[in-house]
């Protein structure tokens, strides 16, 4: 009889690491391997919710089975020793064949089951939510995990392929790897209180908008470059009072008289078209961007990923008119 495993695919016993299978346990690799991501023994703890005495005490167990430090202390942040690097590198190897290995198993048992993890940077959380709702109810079988995150931390996130599919607002032009599907229009227009005295002005002139005291998103925001290149090709600059490092603190001060601001519409979606936030009709605005669907080329989709990337594509049409609904005037920019 033939045996089961080709010479190729067979590991022989000797090969097999006993000692570390019976002192080093997948929990401890999980734990290691966002220490050294994250930098920091803190964080990893908040990632994974646990404490960080316990984390502490589960690296310390690795390190004693590994026979050798894993960390080294660099100001108030830690790095891998060289051995902590080698261990990294394996981790990463164990971790994406454990997910090439979940994903084959939940195409065998079919899209009623499995698992979808989305990644999604912070202005996509205002609808990510209700469009895994929709899919879960069309898949209720389907376990869903969402990971909201900035910009540069979903980049991190996506090049080390820590889940399956990501929703961001720019597509990464300088990587040739990556596949970036746009699924939705995303415009980005300028926002004001609703008392402000530009509010019911027609064609207002970017230039009359520099003049008022501007709310920005932090550096590294998508938001922020779009913004500002707008100001720059008209040869302006805006007049920046604050930098936020989220869209729900801009609200906030926008409603509280501290600025002007632009956002995604899509941050007024619970608040509606009445809310304490009106829009403002200004020259080289809105900026129409799309939403895209990103995911690396080198990794196969699963049933339940590639059926969530067909679903989200179908809602387009239903997406536009919510965004027309809530300003009229978007009509014109979203016919393309």
């Amino acid at each position: 009889m033939p045996p089961p495993y080709s010479e190729q695919t067979y590991t022989p016993p000797a090969a097999i690491p006993d000692y570390l299978i019976r002192h080093a346990t997948l929990r401890q690799l999980q734990i290691f391997e966002a220490i050294v991501r994250l930098g920091s023994f803190t964080r990893a703890a908040e990632e994974l919710f646990l404490t960080q005495p316990t984390v502490s005490m589960q690296t310390k167990k690795l390190a004693d089975s590994i026979g050798l430090p894993l960390f080294e202390q660099v100001g108030r942040n830690v790095r891998p020793t060289e051995a902590g690097a080698e261990l990294y590198e394996s981790c990463r190897r164990i971790f994406e064949s454990l997910a090439n290995l979940e994903m084959k198993i939940a195409d065998l048992k079919g899209i009623r089951r499995g698992r979808l993890r989305l990644g999604v940077i912070t202005t996509a959380k205002y609808f990510a939510p209700e469009v895994l709702g929709e899919f879960c109810r069309e898949y209720p079988g389907i376990e869903v995990a969402l990971k909201v995150s900035n910009r540069d931390r979903i980049m991190e996130r996506l090049n080390a392929n820590e889940d399956d599919l990501y929703i961001m607002g720019q597509a990464p032009v300088d990587q040739s790897d990556i596949e970036a599907i746009p699924f939705a229009p995303n415009p980005l227009v300028v926002m004001a209180p609703r008392n402000h005295p530009l509010v019911g002005k027609s064609k207002i002139p970017l230039a009359r908008i520099a003049e008022e005291p501007f709310l920005l998103r932090e550096p590294g925001s998508g938001i922020r470059d779009a913004t500002l290149r707008v100001f720059e090709s008209h040869k302006l600059r805006p007049k920046v009072r604050m930098e936020l490092g989220s869209n729900e603190a801009i609200k906030h001060a926008i409603v509280g008289g501290l600025g002007l601001s632009v956002l995604s519409l899509h941050t007024l979606t619970l608040e509606g078209p009445d809310g304490p936030v009106a829009l403002l009709d200004v020259e080289g605005f809105p900026i129409v961007r799309r939403w895209y669907l990103v995911h690396n080329k080198g990794r196969d989709l699963s049933l339940v990923t590639q059926a969530f990337l067909d679903f989200a594509l179908k809602l387009e049409p239903a997406m536009r008119e919510e965004m027309e609904q809530m300003w009229p005037k978007l009509k014109v920019f979203l016919q393309d």
